[in-house]
């Protein structure tokens, strides 16, 4: 040990005082690193165990050296609000839905096109994970932007919920559809002759339960333990799409960090690959169960037969048109490269 005597109490205070505050900053090299991830989801949804996970597993594989807190929705804001959070380094990590960045990163509408994706979800997950359109070109968009996609993931397929059957392009006609800020998802929703209207998810029980909106498009879990389905009479399994979600971080903040922790960084991301799909499985299987079994609040399910799935696909896919023509910067080099990889799975 060694001792240090100051005749001058008050240099000695200062000293103890200085010394603590390097600590405290990583001076020693050994203080503890506190960063926030921030969701579209709140306790018990996919992105929020996604995140709990994440961060479990970051503070075990450090020793506690990096600690993450996790925010549910609406505990930093709404989902515009945290995509600002993110640019401007307030949060380091979060999990958001391109849906959402849609004004921002015109690439990254193209996950609003309809039955783009295998109705395979096991197959899309894996598209999803190794794809270099998604994770080497659309990334460099989002980096453009101080943003950097880790990874994309599924959250399951996508179903409408509905107070009238909705199993024909016509039953779309002036249907208050609720959706995300994107052109690309209103132009699709439009072009099944849908009024399609901008909204938080934080706002949708109400606007359902007052008619302000007609219907909305989510997985069966969120749908579920939404708890849409009380003020809704129908949920059509129509799976035109999946729910795509992004690992995402501050590109500055993520370059910055020392070269083992972002390596930890980056095995986490990739091992959390099968973890969320798994878990999203299990959630989606647990709550159409919930769903179906919830008779003070009982919800007709219709699955669409391949023809009637086909009448919406026939008009989906006139809409790559539109994104290659008017959303894309890039001329639809990027749409071009995915379609390719997911023609090479199917």
């Amino acid at each position: 040990m060694i001792i240090l005597k100051f005749k001058n109490v008050g240099l000695a205070l200062a000293m103890v005082l200085t010394l603590g505050f390097l600590a405290a900053c990583g001076g020693d090299g050994d203080a503890s690193q506190n960063w926030r991830f921030v969701t579209e989801e709140v306790e018990g949804q996919v992105q929020y165990v996604y995140a709990q996970e994440f961060a479990d597993r970051m503070y075990e594989k450090t020793d506690g050296e990096v600690q993450i807190d996790v925010y549910e929705f609406g505990g930093l804001g709404e989902e515009t609000d945290q995509v600002d959070q993110l640019m401007q380094g307030t949060v380091e990590m979060a999990v958001m839905s391109p849906g959402f960045t849609g004004d921002m990163v015109s690439e990254g509408q193209l996950f609003a096109l309809h039955f783009l994706f295998p109705d395979d979800v096991a197959t899309t997950q894996d598209i999803l994970t190794n794809s270099e359109a998604l994770n080497t070109d659309l990334r460099e968009r989002y980096e453009e932007h101080n943003i950097s996609p880790l990874a994309y993931w599924t959250e399951g397929a996508t179903q409408w919920t509905s107070n009238e059957p909705l199993t024909s392009p016509e039953d779309f006609e002036n249907f208050q559809m609720r959706i995300q800020m994107s052109p690309l998802i209103r132009e699709s929703y439009e072009a099944y002759g849908a009024d399609p209207q901008d909204m938080s998810w934080g706002e949708l029980y109400t606007a359902l339960d007052r008619g302000t909106v007609d219907g909305q498009e989510n997985p069966i879990f969120f749908i579920g333990d939404a708890s849409f389905h009380e003020v809704q009479d129908y949920m059509t399994i129509s799976n035109h799409n999946n729910y795509v979600a992004m690992t995402t971080v501050n590109t500055e903040w993520y370059n910055e960090l020392d070269d083992d922790i972002r390596a930890l960084v980056d095995e986490t991301t990739e091992e959390m690959q099968d973890w969320i799909f798994d878990e999203q499985q299990r959630q989606n299987e647990e709550f159409i169960t919930i769903i179906e079994e919830d008779t003070d609040n009982a919800t007709e399910i219709v699955e669409l037969t391949e023809e009637e799935r086909q009448a919406f696909r026939d008009i989906a896919t006139d809409v790559r048109e539109f994104y290659r023509s008017e959303v894309s910067e890039v001329g639809g080099e990027i749409l071009d490269k995915l379609e390719g990889e997911i023609a090479e799975h199917e």
